[in-house]
């Protein structure tokens, strides 16, 4: 499973048990849109536009906007919510079976009906294609779908997994028109065929256009005629120019920090702004547990004594981001500070220098961590440095850093390469299940060789069968102070979600939460 998940973190609800889900947004009644296009520009790439394939935040962002879920995430919120579905609910007391029913009249992009086939379809589909760079591994858990009749889905679960509405809500979630995707490859034209409240029109390497769907029953009420989407390829000067010069309305993932900094603290009349959202977004330092060095625990406890996440937050992140001690952030339910508690805020070389001679070493620790130049935000590279330099300021260490380009990263990952490397994540549901099971669970996405059978067999299918989401609490503590003490991992920070606006353009606000789910619909713009 690839990290999807780099760049938002609100209260957590209750999770779902039995009950009824029913809708809290305003459906939509005329979908044609009002108002001008508008024009967004982003630094990352759109790696897919089939739902099959893509686990990428470009990929769910088309998603989120051209395909329909059964349930979606509301402004601000974090309980789904029903949105191609007329309500939803297990309808067992163990949280296996889950069932939905279809709104009447649904329709794709193209006018084809949405039935319940459908939704099956896109199941199955991704299940079977089962894309190493797709979202399938989301549903280890999912055994069948049935349809009973046109407008009832029926999910049966091998094991119990309360989060599974959430999991739904997701860009994983995305139905697709069986008449339109072959059931055993992945479409290869860059079109798309949806039910969401945007059609795409066009899909190049540099640009993709999006008109609103008038087909679209939903949730979501369109406040434009549609957006274009630029993409700079990882080229943050550029977005900037093209922001300043009036090129785009908004840049969203991919200016630095230092040019969101400039322009908070900038002339107020520059004609735009920058705002922020909240995030749950996080960065860990990786260790390779087999590694003959990182492999250590003493070399471990002694990196988590020496850094300085205050430092990297104000050096390297201007304050754009928050220090990180704990596997689940701040803001979602079950996070606490195991970190904190056990290695402290500030550094430490008298107990590095101790967890070292505890486990046998005396001389300097040569160490190389290695990065990746863009995938986990544009100033990973500065950070590490700065990492290495703060672990060789204290004598102990010997440290350098090497930066691989994301494809060879993966795969030198994979092989066991590193000892020490780099991983951000960006959750696709806001639960500390998210963050945890992914990590941790069996078949992680880690690659770094540890396991615990603690988590695995108890802590982690405990807390997925558990419907009321407040009683996981104490389970997500006793495995965040496991990984505390065992070191797999090392969290560094936590994101602020920031995007630039120019004063013409309206409803970012709506747009930045802890569902990191981007809504064109929600965006507008008056003509100068």
């Amino acid at each position: 499973m690839k990290m999807r998940n780099q760049w938002p973190v609100l209260p957590i609800v209750a999770g779902l048990a039995s009950g009824l889900l029913t809708g809290c947004g305003t459906e939509s009644g005329d979908n044609g849109g009002n108002g001008s296009t508008v024009v967004m520009g982003m630094s990352d790439d759109v790696l897919a536009t089939d739902p099959a394939s893509g686990y990428d935040p470009g990929s769910w962002l088309l998603f989120n906007n051209v395909f329909q879920s059964l349930l979606s995430f509301p402004n601000g919120g974090t309980e789904p919510q029903p949105e191609a579905a007329e309500e939803c609910s297990f309808t067992d007391t163990r949280a296996k079976v889950f069932s939905c029913t279809l709104k009447d009249g649904m329709k794709f992009s193209n006018g084809d009906s949405l039935t319940s086939k459908d939704v099956k379809f896109s199941f199955d589909r991704m299940l079977k294609i089962n894309d190493e760079a797709g979202p399938a591994i989301m549903f280890p858990m999912l055994d069948k779908v049935e349809t009973p009749d046109d407008k009832t889905v029926v999910f049966h679960l091998k094991v119990p997994d309360a989060t599974f509405p959430s999991k739904l809500a997701s860009g994983a979630g995305s139905i697709v028109d069986h008449r339109q995707y072959d059931a055993d490859g992945l479409r290869k034209d860059g079109e798309a065929v949806g039910s969401g409240p945007y059609k795409l029109d066009s899909f190049g390497k540099d640009e993709a256009v999006f008109s609103v769907n008038e087909n679209y029953k939903g949730t979501a009420e369109v406040k434009n005629s549609g957006v274009t989407l630029k993409l700079f390829h990882g080229d943050q000067s550029a977005l900037k120019k093209a922001l300043l010069d009036g090129k785009v309305d908004l840049a969203y993932r991919g200016l630095t920090a230092s040019d969101v900094t400039a322009i908070q603290e900038g002339d107020p009349d520059s004609g735009v702004e920058a705002v922020e959202g909240t995030s749950a977004e996080v960065q860990h330092l990786v260790f390779n547990m087999d590694d003959p060095v990182a492999g250590k625990l003493g070399v471990r406890k002694a990196i988590a004594y020496l850094i300085d996440r205050d430092a990297l937050i104000k050096n390297v992140y201007q304050g754009t981001a928050s220090p990180l001690y704990s596997i689940i952030p701040a803001g979602i339910a079950g996070h606490n500070t195991a970190f904190f508690d056990r290695y402290g805020a500030s550094p430490s070389k008298t107990k590095a220098a101790d967890a070292l001679k505890g486990d046998g070493i005396t001389g300097k620790v040569k160490l190389t961590l290695w990065s990746t130049p863009s995938r986990y935000g544009p100033a990973t590279d500065q950070e590490l440095k700065a990492i290495a330099g703060q672990l060789n300021a204290s004598g102990l260490f010997d440290a350098d850093v090497k930066s691989v380009a994301y494809g060879q990263y993966e795969k030198d990952i994979e092989a066991g390469k590193y000892g020490v490397y780099v991983k951000g994540w960006v959750p696709d549901y806001p639960d500390a299940d998210n963050f945890t099971a992914p990590f941790f669970g069996k078949g992680n996405v880690l690659s770094n060789n540890y396991t615990n059978s603690t988590i695995t067999d108890t802590l982690i299918p405990r807390t997925a069968a558990q419907s009321e989401r407040a009683n996981t609490d104490g389970d997500f503590g006793r495995l965040q102070d496991i990984v505390a003490d065992q070191l797999p991992v090392l969290p560094v920070w936590q994101a602020k979600q920031y995007a630039v606006v120019r004063d013409n353009t309206y409803g970012l606000q709506y747009c930045l939460d802890a569902s990191t789910v981007f809504r064109f619909w929600e965006l507008s713009k008056s003509e100068d």
